[in-house]
């Protein structure tokens, strides 16, 4: 089933790696129009202003990469991001301390910096003073971590950083699983639920400040997602899994490209309905069904999704995938919390 106006084409993404880890995209008769501001410059760094992406005031053109595709583990195959997870509280500072910026780079100083170098040094990666100055050794120290545990090596301590150190804060949980739909069941707009799919009626409540008009709602604590029609009625929601990142940069955005189908750069796997939200000079975020080898054989569970799983973008149910690709043509806002 399609939406009245919207036109689906047929688009094939081939993907290459970059010096840094990324994925880089030519794309062969995609939906592109404009494209964002950069966005985060590493997977373990969060970057807090998100800008809005209009594409009616940008030229077209074709994405750059997506980050499903990106390698933060540095020795895994691309796209096979769910072979590197880490392992939080391993290693727990003294005191049990956290942690409260969400990245600490050179020039950082403070506890923060003082529990950072604490739970180095207990880990048997940093031998030098406990002075609370994020100094070059402090960054190598990091580098070095990163580099053992496969996580994204640039000396920058972020949140998967600390999370294998154990002094990342306590997250909510928040991730509510609703009851599988039965065979058949569709949403207020007649499109099929997948099981971790509910109809507008029996959605979670909308969260607050999730912005007004017809959109998509992405909420990354909860791993869910919204669609909102014009009249502010939740047409349908569902689970995803997101990026294990905090690349997922929070604010409004809205769809500037789109690919049927997308493939790794080493053909290894290919996901369908990429609906691309930010650009940055990392690579592309966006929405796309669960990935699958050149066998058909899916990377992950349906049960799985409402984990964080992913390089950058957010994985779906093919159903939600198909329901999204029709909701969302290029220029439709994209609500990131």
């Amino acid at each position: 089933m399609a939406l009245a106006g919207v036109g689906v084409g047929l688009a094939v993404a081939f993907e290459r790696p970059r010096f840094d880890g990324a994925d880089t995209t030519a794309t062969v008769n995609d939906e592109a129009v404009g494209s964002e501001d950069a966005g985060p410059t590493d997977g373990d760094t969060a970057t807090e202003d998100a800008p809005v992406n209009d594409p009616a005031n940008d030229l077209a053109n074709d994405p750059t990469n997506d980050d499903e595709g990106e390698n933060p583990a540095g020795d895994d195959t691309a796209g096979d991001d769910t072979a590197a997870h880490d392992t939080a509280g391993d290693d727990p500072a003294a005191d049990d301390c956290v942690v409260e910026a969400r990245s600490m780079g050179i020039g950082a100083s403070g506890p923060g910096v003082m529990c950072l170098q604490t739970a180095l040094a207990e880990a048997g990666f940093y031998d030098g003073p406990i002075d609370g100055e994020y100094g070059s050794s402090t960054a190598r120290a990091v580098e070095r971590l990163q580099t053992e545990r496969n996580l994204f090596i640039d000396g920058v301590a972020g949140r998967e950083t600390a999370l294998s150190l154990g002094i990342w804060p306590a997250e909510p949980m928040t991730v509510i699983r609703t009851p599988i739909p039965a065979p058949g069941a569709t949403d207020d707009l007649g499109y099929r639920l997948s099981s971790v799919a509910v109809a507008g009626a029996d959605a979670p409540p909308l969260p607050a400040n999730s912005g007004s008009g017809r959109r998509v709602v992405y909420e990354r604590q909860s791993q869910r997602v919204w669609a909102v029609d014009e009249n502010e009625r939740v047409v349908r929601s569902w689970l995803v899994a997101g990026s294990r990142f905090t690349n997922e940069v929070p604010g409004t955005h809205r769809v500037y490209s789109r690919s049927e189908t997308s493939i790794a750069w080493d053909g290894t796997y290919r996901f369908n309905k990429m609906v691309r939200w930010y650009d940055s000079a990392r690579g592309a975020l966006g929405f796309h069904s669960i990935p699958f080898d050149t066998a058909g054989r899916p990377q992950m569970t349906e049960a799985e999704l409402g984990e964080r799983l992913s390089a950058g973008c957010q994985r779906q149910a093919d159903l939600d995938a198909d329901f999204l690709w029709d909701f969302a043509p290029v220029g439709t806002t994209v609500v990131v919390l």
